[in-house]
């Protein structure tokens, strides 16, 4: 297959847990063109020689497929000693027929850069990436939680406690001291004490909902559980406030975000790490949803829309959208009306992806305009006449523009 060739220089690498391979395609002034291939290791000192090797050649670009994690410390080893190197999916290179299996992946990949076939995959700014470490690892822990917080549910449900029918919130700040006193062996009457005024439910209710059996295993299994969950709990506190310390440079884009109504500041932070606030490396709106996942699928043939699926995409900036498009579907704004236009005909998952695909098209335009949310369905000057209405009127009756009022 004759490749026309943009490029006169260039490099491509195929990483793999112990080993990389490279191969160089270089063009020289008179027009000869010279295949270098050599096989590295994968340890510091072997990405150091990686590097510099690659240095050496003075390539025009440096492709390599996003095999997993093993790409981020060669390109981040390239990065140190000046060269850009583009992370390319692998489902890209794959679509490009011709490919013989007689050529290795790491030609094949310096073939396709050198006539200019692959386009370079967002990858942030190092700042954001070791972020990134600390906001993924936030996710994992809050799924945690949520298991451990089931767990205790269900143990609880298994002695024949049945608090989660009297209280909306079984971790809440009544609720929990009543599992802990439950724990340490009180009577029901006396774990009754600890209810709080404001729970909706009669207090016999609460008091037939703490009748049960908890047997020894019941107190052992719940007071394991609830201290995992209070450990569980500082720790997402300690990363909340380490991810929120690095993203002070990022503060106005942090700020931005949270006009957006179903997001909140960790919310922002969490999309902030993945997408940064540059928003040109996307281009269009377009790109940015179809590099998340949530645009509908391209499936058309002869006048005819087969499957719109979405595609695979970033499943951390997907799943924190649409968290967020949950919580903006309950609030008094635009967003909710978009999703209950789409809830009747499209059922509530496909309106969920379909709010979280909106809302991500707005932030696009948010951080590339640097302008805060403002929402078709607020009146924002009435708004702001009915807020601060009695604060005006003090004002002018001080400055004797009103008279005071009289008492009767």
């Amino acid at each position: 297959m004759e490749l026309q060739s943009l490029f006169h220089r260039v490099i491509g690498l195929d990483v793999h847990q112990a080993q990389v391979t490279a191969c160089a395609i270089l063009t020289d002034p008179d027009g000869n063109v010279t295949i270098e291939r050599r096989q590295f290791g994968a340890f510091q000192k072997d990405r150091k020689t990686l590097a510099l090797w690659c240095a050496s050649h003075r390539p025009d670009t440096v492709v390599m497929e996003s095999t997993g994690i093993y790409w981020k410390s060669p390109y981040a080893a390239l990065e140190k000693v000046g060269v850009q190197a583009q992370v390319v999916n692998a489902r890209h290179v794959k679509q490009v027929p011709g490919r013989k299996t007689d050529v290795g992946d790491a030609e094949w990949l310096a073939t396709l850069a050198r006539a200019g076939l692959l386009r370079g995959s967002f990858v942030p700014p190092a700042q954001l990436r070791e972020l990134r470490l600390i906001a993924r690892q936030r996710q994992k822990l809050v799924g945690m939680l949520s298991s451990e917080k089931n767990r205790l549910h269900k143990v609880l449900t298994d002695g024949g406690i049945r608090l989660g029918v009297v209280v909306s919130d079984i971790h809440g700040q009544s609720a929990r001291a009543m599992i802990q006193a439950l724990i340490q062996g009180s009577p029901p009457e006396a774990v009754l004490r600890l209810a709080s005024r404001r729970l909706k439910a009669s207090q016999e209710e609460i008091l037939d909902a703490l009748q049960g059996e908890l047997s020894v295993s019941h107190r052992f299994v719940l007071d394991e559980t609830l201290r995992h969950i209070e450990s569980l709990e500082a720790q997402i506190a300690r990363f909340d406030a380490q991810l929120l310390e690095g993203l002070k440079p990022q503060k106005n884009a942090l700020e931005l975000l949270q006009t957006l109504p179903g997001i909140d500041t960790v919310g922002a932070a969490l999309l902030l790490v993945e997408i940064g606030d540059d928003m040109s490396v996307f281009g269009s709106a377009d790109r940015l949803a179809s590099w998340t996942g949530l645009c509908p699928g391209n499936n058309e043939s002869a006048g005819k829309r087969k499957s719109g699926r979405t595609r695979k995409g970033n499943p951390y900036v997907r799943r924190i959208l649409c968290e967020c498009a949950h919580a903006a579907s309950r609030t008094h704004c635009a967003l909710r009306s978009k999703f209950q236009s789409l809830v009747v005909r499209r059922g509530h998952k496909r309106s969920i992806i379909a709010l979280a695909h909106k809302m991500l098209r707005i932030i696009y335009f948010m951080l590339s305009h640097g302008k805060y949310y403002r929402d078709a369905d607020t009146d924002y000057e009435a708004l702001s006449v009915q807020r601060n209405a009695s604060r005006w009127i003090k004002k002018l009756i001080k400055f004797g523009f009103l008279p005071q009022h009289q008492p009767a």
